[in-house]
């Protein structure tokens, strides 16, 4: 096996009794609705403190208990079942969408493997499992939720929830192949796809700093797959009047938030176990005090990061207007996809020379001149396209009439709206006032002054 690649010991996992896996499961699932609460209200807030507002402020002390009541405002309104839905599916979708958001938490490392902490006797790892294709099971489960999106708008019977839906299917789709792609460049340089062992790997330095591009590339597509502001296509009420959820009210309509808050939470913990050291201690706590990463305390490091992550999400929020829908497809399809199998190329390449003993200075030698050549390509093919496209531009067509068909008309490229006349200047209209002479009016088509018989 090469140097590189790490040694998965996977043996802790899977010892414990029936009873203890099920206090870990009901862990798992109370950590992401307590953060789910908590993350509504802080949103509120911080939204609010941006705007200049007070923001949430009356249930329970500082407005804490706002996102449990409104919980309960949506389970105590009516149910409403529109009639022309299918209603099996129609029921199902809110389901179908919550449940793989619980999921994912399941192989998420809350400390190290090799920490064993004591629950009522038993001695067990902070993490409910893991599995040698850990990040592969992240990666399946988090599309099956599209699926909940999809039946939801499809099974209203309606048109704008079924254009809700597909567009939100448009977009995960696009979003998840440069994810994927950026995941694969974290397995390269971990050679693993278990969380616990990525973890690990990120001892000396974290991959924030090893893959920068890989988290950028994640980050992005993150928000993307939440359906968060600025990518909130499917959710945007000025042109699909509340998208794939129009026809959905109380409950069912407060799983598909709760399922949007869920995979914030999801995403976030993913980040952090991927690039951000888990639940490894900051640098700075992390040198000067060795129990940082023993015992609880590997938990507050964890939480700490996926808060800081949450804020991010309600940044973007309160932050930047909702873009285009072809500006998000071009931004998938056209930068993040081609940009992730770039990386994902000069990750492979360094991996290969350093299991070749190649030193940092060759490394770098290569890596710079495949980097040079690609932005060299790339500025030659751009000068190329501006060049064909000036050609191709058509010659502007004189004598354009908005009005020739009986109703105005934008112009075609190439055409040109006729030059509006401009208005006298002050002077000249006070002097024909006055009883001046009209120098444009009162004159004839040949030039000659018009007599007033």
């Amino acid at each position: 096996m090469s140097p590189f690649l790490a040694a998965e010991d996977l043996s802790l996992f899977g010892r414990d009794p029936w009873w203890l896996v099920v206090v870990k499961a009901v862990f798992c699932f109370a950590f992401l609705m307590l953060t789910v609460l908590l993350s509504i209200v802080w949103e509120r807030k911080v939204v609010a403190w941006m705007q200049l507002r007070v923001g949430p402020n009356r249930h329970g002390p500082w407005g804490m208990l706002q996102s449990l009541a409104d919980g309960v405002k949506l389970m105590l309104k009516e149910d409403v079942v529109v009639k022309r839905a299918d209603k099996v599916i129609y029921v199902l979708a809110p389901i179908v969408a919550v449940i793989p958001a619980c999921m994912a938490i399941a192989v998420i490392p809350f400390g190290p493997a090799g920490n064993e902490i004591s629950i009522f006797g038993h001695r067990t790892t902070m993490q409910l499992t893991d599995l040698p294709i850990a990040m592969l099971y992240i990666l399946a489960v988090a599309s099956i939720g599209i699926y909940g999106i999809v039946l939801a708008g499809w099974s209203s019977g309606s048109t704008y929830p079924l254009l809700g839906g597909l567009r939100s299917c448009a977009q995960m789709i696009s979003y998840e192949i440069a994810m994927g792609a950026a995941f694969a460049s974290v397995f390269l340089y971990s050679g693993s796809m278990s969380t616990s062992t990525i973890v690990e790997q990120q001892h000396d330095r974290w991959y924030i700093l090893l893959l920068p591009v890989s988290f950028i590339l994640y980050v992005i597509t993150m928000v993307g797959e939440t359906n968060r502001a600025p990518f909130d296509m499917p959710e945007s009420e000025g042109d699909l009047v509340g998208g794939f959820n129009t026809e959905y009210s109380s409950i069912k309509f407060a799983l598909f938030m709760l399922a949007e808050y869920m995979n914030m939470v999801t995403v976030s913990a993913v980040t952090a176990t991927l690039f951000l050291g888990g639940w490894r201690a900051p640098w700075p706590i992390s040198t000067f005090w060795e129990g940082a990463n023993h015992g609880w305390w590997p938990m507050l490091w964890f939480v700490i990061k996926v808060q800081l992550l949450l804020f991010f999400f309600i940044w973007l929020r309160g932050t930047l207007p909702r873009v285009r829908y072809d500006q998000l497809m071009k931004l998938g399809w056209k930068v993040l996809i081609p940009v992730s199998v770039v990386w994902l190329m000069l990750v492979a390449t360094v991996r290969v020379l350093r299991n070749e003993n190649y030193d940092f200075a060759d490394i770098a030698l290569y890596v710079g001149g495949g980097v040079l050549a690609l932005l060299l390509i790339s500025f030659i093919a751009d000068m190329f396209r501006d060049k064909g496209k000036a050609a191709e531009e058509p010659a502007p067509q004189p004598g354009f009439d908005p009005l020739a068909g009986g109703f105005p008309v934008p112009p075609l490229p190439g055409q040109q709206l006729p030059a509006v006349p401009r208005r006298r200047p002050r002077q000249e209209r006070e002097l024909i006032v006055s009883g001046g002479v009209d120098t444009v009016s009162d004159q004839t088509p040949d030039g000659k002054e018009a007599s007033d018989g």
